[in-house]
């Protein structure tokens, strides 16, 4: 009979003499146990590690599952991206747009040119400035009898021509006045033709300041020219009754004001009306 406590096994014999052979095979049963044990953990370690390592190496090539990757991966590639085809595409008309209004066509015909016409509206304000020089404005005069405003053939040509309108403005400046006139027609070829036959000249206009001048015989300074249906004229000189020579620059200089100034007022009066041509809902 055998009793077991504490791990010992004691022989049959009863005499308390314990029962080496089985203690020896107890212990070598225990040591294969915490060999196989030191083995197979070995074993899950080693499985361990290598599964780590793995899911490293994944990740590191793109296919881990992190929270950028997941992002990433519901995110098509950009060349798989589909075009926007909800978007109208744009168009371009293949008819060229008309060109703007010609102010001069605006006045070269009464058919086109209906602004009043004024000597405020050619003539504005009390003076006219060029740069740094100002003129002085005197008397003015409108009259729908052109010959009223003129001298020697002049008038007469006006009449001829179909003159409806002439406007005259006196101008000052350092003992030089010149008188501005202004005649209309009806059509730009009338115009031309009233400058090409001119003769004699525009009457000087005194008052406003401005006495008398360029009467009597005196030389002075006298121009004409035409645009569009307006032909324009200058008669002007020295206020003490000096004659005018080729020499005398200040005059010349104030014609050249007065003139280019005129011809300006004319444009600039086909460039308004044009203008409100191009804006009107049919223009």
């Amino acid at each position: 009979m055998s009793f077991g406590q504490g791990g010992a096994s004691w022989g049959p014999g009863g005499d308390g003499t314990p029962d080496w052979a089985a203690l020896a095979d107890q212990s070598a049963a225990r040591a294969r146990r915490k060999r196989l044990l030191m083995i197979g953990g070995g074993a899950l370690a080693t499985v361990a590690i290598g599964a780590i390592v793995t899911t490293a190496v994944v990740t590191s090539n793109g296919g881990g599952t992190g929270k950028d990757d997941k992002n990433a991966s519901r995110l098509p590639a950009p060349a798989d991206l589909p075009e926007d085809t909800s978007a109208p595409a744009p168009s371009f008309s293949s008819v060229a747009p008309p060109p703007p209004p010609d102010p001069k066509d605006y006045i070269s015909s009464a058919d086109k040119d209906k602004a009043p016409v004024t000597v405020d509206g050619f003539f504005p304000g009390k003076k006219l400035t060029m740069g740094d020089r100002v003129h002085f404005k005197g008397a003015t005069s409108n009259s729908a009898k052109c010959a009223t405003g003129t001298q020697g053939a002049l008038g007469s040509i006006l009449t001829n021509n179909g003159c409806t309108q002439l406007i005259r403005a006196t101008y000052r400046k350092d003992g030089v006045a010149f008188t501005v006139g202004v005649a209309v027609f009806a059509t730009e070829a009338r115009a031309k033709k009233t400058v090409d036959q001119s003769s004699g000249g525009l009457a000087s206009l005194s008052g406003g300041g401005v006495d008398t001048f360029c009467r009597g015989g005196t030389v002075c300074l006298r121009t004409s020219n035409s645009y569009g249906r307006y032909a324009y004229f200058t008669v002007g000189g020295f206020v003490n009754g000096k004659r005018v020579t080729t020499t005398d620059k200040d005059v010349y200089a104030v014609n050249k004001d007065l003139t280019n100034f005129t011809f300006g007022q004319i444009h600039r009066r086909g460039q308004l009306q044009a203008s409100q041509a191009a804006a009107a809902p049919n223009g």
